[in-house]
């Protein structure tokens, strides 16, 4: 199935509504059934069928089908939120009792998942530096039933070897999650390499127009069945039509965003690795990245996330620059038409040490590389390092 046809053509079965080129939003919470068999019917799998839209929606679903497709699954599901994503599968993958080995520097709310809420239930976990196997190796215990992975992070961008960790642990029967939002279906696809489950932020590059919140989990009809049965009904966390429709339309032009943005992030890269105030810049397909071989290996491509550790002598100097720019907009998330950037310092106090042994260095700064035209951006970023 080729792309083209993934993103302009499945799951729009415009025969159904008129002809319409674009799908309608079926804007409706409920579904009617003329009969009280095609009712029993319709309660029988609401994963498939069209019942109420918190289990599924005609919107929703041809939606669903084109990230499975992006991402080579059987199925996936939509989410109000990559987090409720990632929660759905790691709690459809856990029992009181089970153990889960995650990467040391996830996203936040996947942390907070497994420390603060799972751990209430006897679920335990362990933390690991996911950049060598033999540390998730070590790891294992008999009460290990899930791995999550986030390869490469959205910080520092630390990869994982897939297949090795696929692996690893097919091997003894447990199961793997990869967050592979930082590089989307068209650069990664953690499935091909043996990973059980796929989730997105969906709001950051497959939506690309900073104006959704969603999340997807891809993964064999059999695991999808099982999250939809549990914690996607339960918590109800679901994406309405609406975000479904604006997120169809941002899939539309997906290609064409992310190789622009890839083109404009190698200009950018190429001025901030040469500057003078800036120590060392964090990307997976930069030659100096450590990684850099495993991430040409399973890597389809790049995309426009990068971080700069810049060189100042406190959180001042920081603030400087950030303050500098024009045309970079200083909030949280990434992914969208626009640059962006989030500086480290921002979640701690100004008077905060700029080592900050606790955590990251305070002197980090993550760009996000947008549709602009890559000598604006260069400029921008050249005189707001003049002012640090």
């Amino acid at each position: 199935m080729d792309l083209s046809y993934i993103l302009n053509h499945l799951g729009e079965e415009r025969e159904t509504y008129r002809g319409a080129v674009s799908p309608p939003i079926f804007q409706s919470a409920i579904f009617a059934f003329p009969t009280v068999a095609a009712f029993r019917e319709g309660f029988r799998d609401e994963f498939k069928r069209t019942t109420y839209t918190r289990g599924n929606n005609p919107t929703v679903e041809i939606l669903r089908k084109k990230v499975a497709a992006l991402e080579g699954a059987e199925d996936c599901l939509m989410f109000g939120s990559g987090a409720g994503a990632i929660a759905a599968g790691v709690i459809a993958s856990v029992s009181a009792g089970d153990h889960v080995i995650c990467v040391h520097k996830p996203y936040s709310w996947t942390r907070t998942l497994l420390k603060d809420l799972l751990a209430r239930f006897a679920v335990t976990y362990t933390f690991i530096d996911g950049t060598d196997i033999a540390n998730i190796e070590e790891a294992l215990t008999p009460a290990t039933k899930l791995i999550v992975l986030e390869s490469p992070n959205s910080m520092t961008f630390e990869l994982q070897d897939l297949v090795a960790v696929a692996q690893l642990a097919r091997a003894r029967g447990i199961r793997t999650l990869c967050d592979n939002s930082y590089a989307s279906p068209l650069n990664q696809s953690p499935l091909a390499l043996g990973i059980d489950m796929v989730a997105h932020s969906a709001t950051k590059y497959l939506n690309g127009h900073s104006d959704v919140v969603a999340g997807a989990l891809c993964a064999s009809e059999e695991i999808c069945r099982e999250v939809f049965r549990g914690p996607y009904m339960t918590c109800g966390a679901v994406l309405s039509p609406h975000d479904a429709w604006l997120m169809i339309r941002g899939l539309r032009t997906l290609p064409v965003r992310m190789q622009r943005i890839a083109e404009t992030t190698r200009q950018v890269l190429a001025f901030l690795e040469a500057h003078e105030s800036v120590v060392k810049v964090y990307y997976p397909q930069s030659k100096s990245n450590p990684q850099f071989a495993l991430a040409q290996k399973q890597m389809h491509g790049a995309s426009g996330l990068l971080t700069i550790e810049l060189r100042v002598a406190d959180v001042a100097g920081v603030e400087r620059f950030c303050n500098a720019l024009e045309r970079f907009l200083m909030t949280v998330s990434w992914g969208g038409y626009e640059a962006l950037i989030f500086p480290v310092c921002a979640v701690f106090p100004a008077n905060a040490s700029i080592a900050n042994p606790a955590g990251l260095p305070l002197s980090l700064v993550r760009l996000s590389i947008g549709l602009e035209e890559p000598e604006v951006l260069i400029a921008d970023l050249q005189q707001a390092l003049a002012q640090i």
